[in-house]
């Protein structure tokens, strides 16, 4: 089941048709009340308050909002507007329908949106409070762990789960398990049985095995939620006033070409030096690429998903692009911090998809400082040394230039910047690049410095990339997933790694698997009343 309608990301609080967001001074509150009949494809029904990626998109665009319009909110509370259901996860329904390109993509998106709140939580001082007055299962359970505290309601019968292996035969697909071990600290025979318990855990045991923080009586529930709440906030540190809108994109700095099995993304510099942030608001050149560039990613992966190969390119003056920069990084105030994190969220998305990166970098490029990030986060890059392939009596030469922003302010998940990730363990090296930086590099000086893959001439640069993007083009697509991921991430685990890194791969493997998605498989046979047939055999 997947939808013959581009899936757009845009989105808009009037528009919602699965949450309520209301701010009540330092406290937000996102209420989850998912429309039966809203599902973004037709042919299932969003009970129990699951959901989908339409529902998903939303929680997204809410969670952006509230960062950049509401800096005076210190918490948000997420919670049901429906009685005695909390959530009841990703729908089931949907997920058996689908091909699994989409159980693929769906699950990386909303793992990070998780990420999102938790980043929110530890960057901006915007805490997320997960307030269960229901029944909470699987996804729904995983909304949860994505918050600081979790409160659950205190009525004999409200309970936490992760009922994925014993009922369908699958993993919690957005970080459960890790959650559960690595940021709640459960132990791990107890994480065991809680994970393999279709009916949850309830009461005191949740709050002894600390699946959650605090249980709350029924009886008044949203006003002892508001309490707390309000006492968490005291806590914070975000300070700011006089939000900025997020306005409709207008697609003025990131253009998106797609032919056949390759797609070209172009980002184009400033035309202007910077401005006061809080004038510019959402048109500020930084801030408006940001949200092109996540925006372009994330239509691409859902809506071209035999584009295997993506084309990184950018135009602009180098000189421009650092001065906006600077206005971001030396900003002192929570819009700065906030374009800040959201230029590293976008970065990292680009490192976990599944698609061939290769970055050209061409006279007139502007591969500076937060832009040749985006280089760096490709598998390949190529630079052409020499003049303009249309204009050979040109004096332009393309360049790369690193800057302060290269050294630690985009992490990827693992905590490394790219460049101690590219060259991993070379501390000499990294300090090598440290004192180069601040100017513009030659083609030959970016290739011994290894910065760039190769750096072809112009007359051999036509040939030189075509034969590399028919060489990507003519391998195993599932490989080449398993091959980038690997060579991305070196160095430490972090949660987020392992999210991404060990549970996606480990759940979008089980999710081709027979015992799974099989005809006689728990996904397909789940509410039909017939039991799976399972495999025996451990792979």
């Amino acid at each position: 089941m997947t939808t013959t309608t581009p899936v757009t990301f845009d989105r808009r609080p009037d528009e919602y048709r699965h949450w309520r967001l209301q701010i009540d001074g330092e406290v937000a509150w996102l209420e989850l009340d998912v429309d039966e009949q809203g599902g973004l494809v037709p042919g299932y029904e969003l009970k129990l308050n699951s959901y989908d990626l339409g529902v998903d998109i939303e929680l997204y665009d809410a969670t952006q909002r509230l960062r950049f319009e509401h800096p005076e909110v210190r918490v948000v509370v997420v919670t049901s507007a429906k009685d005695k259901v909390f959530c009841a996860g990703a729908n089931i329904r949907m997920l058996a329908a689908s091909e699994h390109h989409w159980k693929v993509n769906f699950c990386k998106f909303t793992n990070e949106t998780r990420n999102g709140m938790e980043d929110a939580t530890e960057h901006s001082g915007q805490t997320y409070v997960a307030a269960v007055n229901g029944t909470c299962a699987g996804g729904g359970y995983e909304i949860a762990l994505a918050c600081e505290k979790i409160l659950l309601i205190d009525d004999n019968s409200s309970t936490v789960a992760l009922p994925e292996v014993p009922l369908l035969g699958v993993l919690p697909g957005t970080g459960g398990l890790t959650r559960v071990v690595d940021k709640r600290r459960v132990r791990r025979d107890l994480a065991d049985v809680f994970a393999t318990r279709p009916d949850g855990v309830k009461g005191k045991t949740a709050v002894d095995w600390r699946l959650v923080d605090e249980l709350v009586p029924r009886q008044g529930f949203r006003e002892a939620v508001a309490k707390r709440a309000r006492e968490i906030a005291r806590e914070s540190g975000r300070t700011g006033e006089g939000g900025i809108e997020l306005t409709p994109l207008k697609h003025r700095y990131v253009d998106v070409e797609v032919e056949k099995d390759q797609a070209t993304i172009t980002v184009k510099g400033p035309e202007n030096d910077p401005g006061d942030l809080h004038e510019e608001g959402a048109d500020g050149w930084f801030l408006a690429m940001t949200r092109e560039l996540d925006d372009a990613i994330l239509r691409l992966r859902t809506n071209e998903v035999e584009a295997g190969t993506w084309i990184l390119r950018t135009q602009g003056d180098p000189a421009k692009v650092e001065a906006h920069e600077q206005a971001v990084l030396g900003g002192k105030d929570w819009l700065a911090n906030e374009i800040t994190h959201y230029f590293k969220r976008t970065l990292k998305r680009l490192d976990v998809t599944s698609r061939s990166l290769i970055a050209l970098i061409e006279p007139g490029s502007c591969f500076a400082g937060a832009l040749l990030e985006i280089a760096l986060a490709a598998d390949r890059q190529y630079i052409l040394d020499g003049p303009p392939i249309d204009d050979e009596d040109s004096e332009e030469r393309a360049s790369i230039r690193l800057s302060e922003a290269n050294f630690g302010a985009f992490p990827m998940g693992n905590g490394l910047t790219r460049l101690q990730a590219r060259f991993y363990g070379d501390d000499d090296h990294l300090a090598w690049l440290a004192r180069e930086k601040d100017r513009n590099l030659s083609a030959s000086e970016a290739l011994e410095l290894g910065l760039v893959t190769d750096a072809p001439d112009d007359l051999d640069w036509e040939d030189e990339i075509r034969i590399a993007l028919e060489g990507r083009a003519s391998l195993s697509p599932d490989a080449l997933t398993g091959m980038e991921a690997n060579h991305r991430f070196v160095g430490p685990e972090t949660i987020e790694t392992k999210i991404f890194g060990r549970l996606a791969a480990w759940q979008n493997w089980i999710f081709t698997r027979p015992n799974a998605a099989g005809p006689e498989g728990a996904l397909r046979r789940y509410g039909t009343g017939q039991k799976a047939v399972f495999d025996r055999k451990r792979v």
